[in-house]
């Protein structure tokens, strides 16, 4: 490769010592080392264009070769077999221009197929309280105590110990059902004094814009499903860190979020949690779902977990992902994620376990001031 700063560029439009981000007395390595923190992120596979990757392959290239470095140095160019291409404008990169924000996920209630739920789904209680135990204990007695009605006028002995022993048994059910009905009240009414109507747990971040995105998405959309309680800046088990930056709880169901500002295209996740952007591994970014599911699922058995990257473009252009919610981590677009994984928690939004939902509130990490 020419060490030439670059098609359509100059000696003094382009400082390689500048583009490195290195002093001018930097060493080799520092050279070296400036060189592949850039690559990792100016790379075509990353997001990065193919005309600005050359130049810094050519500033590192130069660089890294004391001769070619002390011409550079001395503004002496290398020589040239051919006369250089006659110089053109300066192409347009989307690192010029001003920053880009996403549009705000606008998609019509009427069109989603879990709506209906947040209108006529009835006031719901923290705990399944059993209301039906009273009941099934006055006609467990009642039919116990029928027996000699359809008797004849006289009862053997053995049929009159049985009797008895009939009607302690009813007893002792009627009395244990009274007593499972009046702990449910307890439970609930504690609940409730200690929740209240609250459904939005912790404080989210206002930057960057992704977070700011989802947290009025989840408070717009999710959040209106009748049990769906939305949490902000969860630590995982055994953490003092917000390792998650949302979450929804449904009933027995948790979806924890991601949210992501990347390039338009297309993005999947493997079961191995590598990504992928249009058929091609992702080196722009990286998600920790993976490690928070699995804590998350331990720490709360008998609850489904399942995690969502939210990718947001990062600049002008169309993001696709495979929008069915699978187990594990699965990569979505917005409006993906209010039709698909809304419906997915409205299958489990009639109640709220008041012992799943103190487990996570127990993990929020920040709260609004008081």
């Amino acid at each position: 490769m020419s060490d030439r700063p670059g098609r359509g560029a100059t000696l003094d439009e382009v400082d390689y010592y500048e583009l490195l981000g290195v002093r001018r007395d930097a060493s080799a390595g520092e050279v070296k080392s400036a060189y592949r923190a850039l690559a990792k992120v100016m790379h075509p596979d990353a997001g990065g264009t193919a005309g600005t990757f050359r130049l810094l392959k050519s500033a590192y290239e130069t660089l890294s070769d004391s001769r070619r470095r002390a011409e550079y140095d001395r503004g002496i160019a290398a020589p040239a077999t051919t006369p250089p291409p006659a110089p053109r404008p300066r192409r347009r990169m989307y690192r010029d221009e001003p920053a880009y924000v996403p549009p705000a996920v606008d998609v019509p209630p009427s069109t989603l197929p879990w709506w209906h739920l947040t209108k006529h789904q009835p006031r719901i209680g923290y705990v399944r309280t059993p209301g039906h135990a009273p009941a099934a204990g006055m006609v467990l007695a009642g039919a116990v105590l029928a027996v000699p009605l359809v008797l004849p006028g006289w009862m053997p002995p053995f049929l009159l110990v049985c009797w008895l022993t009939l009607i302690a048994a009813a007893i002792a059910v009627a009395v244990r059902l009274a007593r499972l009905y009046a702990a449910a009240l307890r439970a609930q009414r504690a609940a409730q004094a200690e929740f209240g109507e609250r459904t939005v747990f912790g404080v989210a971040d206002a930057e960057p814009v992704g977070e700011r995105l989802t947290a009025d998405l989840l408070v717009n959309y999710l959040a209106r499903l009748p049990g769906a309680r939305v949490f902000h800046g969860l630590s995982q088990p055994g953490s003092v860190f917000a390792d998650v930056e949302h979450a929804v709880l449904c009933g027995h169901r948790l979806v924890l979020i991601e949210s992501k500002l990347w390039l338009p295209g297309h993005y999947e996740v493997d079961d191995d949690g590598s990504l992928w952007r249009n058929g091609h591994p992702f080196r722009g970014g990286s998600s920790g779902l993976f490690e928070a599911v699995a804590a998350f699922a331990e720490h709360l058995p008998g609850v489904d977990v399942r995690g969502v990257v939210l990718v947001y473009p990062s600049r002008s252009g169309d993001v696709t992902t495979d929008e069915t919610p699978g187990l594990g981590v699965s990569a979505m677009t917005p409006v993906g994620f209010v039709r698909e994984v809304g419906s997915w928690l409205a299958g489990d939004c009639a109640v709220v376990d008041h012992h799943v939902l103190r487990a996570v509130r127990a993990r929020v990490v920040r709260e609004p001031a008081a």
